[in-house]
């Protein structure tokens, strides 16, 4: 491999669920010596496989994947997390010799390390947030999320109502600093001059997208996704967790709680993940470094690896 200047070659390869991400990328690896780190933000849990379209091992067939099964369904895992893991596993593949290729659909994830984003070093402060947290049950999330807007309404209109924990978090970032948490992050686009960066987005035609996400689903259900929601809840991770919120768990959680149908349950599934790929390619679609490919307009898929591999070897100045 030859490096330009001092920068580490980076491929990165996004788009919306169910567009062929996982077995292009296992392809261009092979082709160009390259090893996967993931930026998917639910295969990064442990146990949680059907659900998450987890890459098998087979699948991998032989190539290194990194940041897939490794946090517990109810342990913390942020964004500067993943930018911190990420990047040295960027760094490790890179001085191996091999092409460090980042694969997945988790937006926060790829900006983490594509734009200079600044994370607050704001240690936790657990007494704060044991009193807020008691706050949110006696008052209402509401409640915190006007006295957030108060003090921080940008971070505060990037936030959901629902979403207590990060509101706490908001308001802990203030109540440490004396500064919002939206000062914070003022660099959001700044374009990152780490790496020879080469980024590709896969598409495709939305009836045939969307048509795709509703047969995948039904292949999670067929392959054991009741199953494993329920062996998850057996386990104790209850469905306020982080993780058993996202889409494929708290649809299925509903229904061996009663609450709906299986139908009403795989109906909501299929539609909640066609809207999240709606809003990923929304997301992606705002960095015009991306080079989007029509996965439609290809016959198979290796003329798809090999439009990649031949950008990259050029880019890169591969000698293989």
């Amino acid at each position: 491999m030859i490096i330009l200047g001092n920068k580490k070659n980076l491929l990165v390869i996004v788009g919306p669920t169910a567009t062929g991400k996982t077995s292009i990328s296992i392809d261009v690896a092979k082709k160009i010596n390259g090893e996967i780190v993931s930026a998917d933000s639910m295969q990064i849990y442990k146990f949680m496989d059907i659900g998450t379209a987890k890459v098998s091992l087979s699948e991998m067939d032989d190539v290194p994947h990194y940041l897939i099964d490794i946090v517990y369904p109810d342990e913390d895992f942020s964004v500067a997390d993943y930018k911190h893991y990420a990047e040295e596993y960027i760094n490790k593949i890179d001085k191996s010799g091999h092409i460090p290729i980042v694969v997945g659909g988790t937006g926060l994830y790829i900006n983490s390390l594509v734009y200079e984003l600044k994370f607050t070093k704001v240690e936790s402060n657990e007494n704060f947030r044991k009193k807020y947290n008691r706050i949110a049950n006696i008052h209402g999330n509401q409640y915190l999320y006007d006295k957030l807007y108060k003090i921080d309404p940008i971070s505060c209109k990037k936030i959901n109502i629902n979403d207590k924990k990060r509101i706490i978090r908001a308001l802990e970032i203030y109540h440490e600093t004396g500064k919002p948490m939206s000062s914070f992050n003022k660099n959001f686009r700044k374009e990152t001059d780490k790496y020879n960066l080469v980024m590709f987005g896969l598409t495709t035609d939305r009836s045939i997208l969307y048509s795709r996400i509703n047969k995948r689903v039904d292949s999670m259900i067929e392959g054991g996704l009741i199953k494993e929601v329920q062996k998850l809840m057996d386990m104790g991770y209850h469905k306020d967790l982080k993780s058993m919120k996202a889409i494929g768990y708290k649809e299925i959680i509903s229904y061996l709680e009663g609450e709906v149908e299986l139908a009403e349950a795989i109906r909501l599934l299929k539609r909640n993940t066609r809207r999240y790929a709606k809003r990923q390619l929304t997301w992606f679609r705002r960095d015009d470094r991306i080079k989007w490919i029509d996965t439609s307009k290809f016959s198979y898929t290796g003329e798809i690896v090999d439009h990649i591999t031949d950008y990259c070897k050029d880019m890169f100045k591969l000698n293989i």
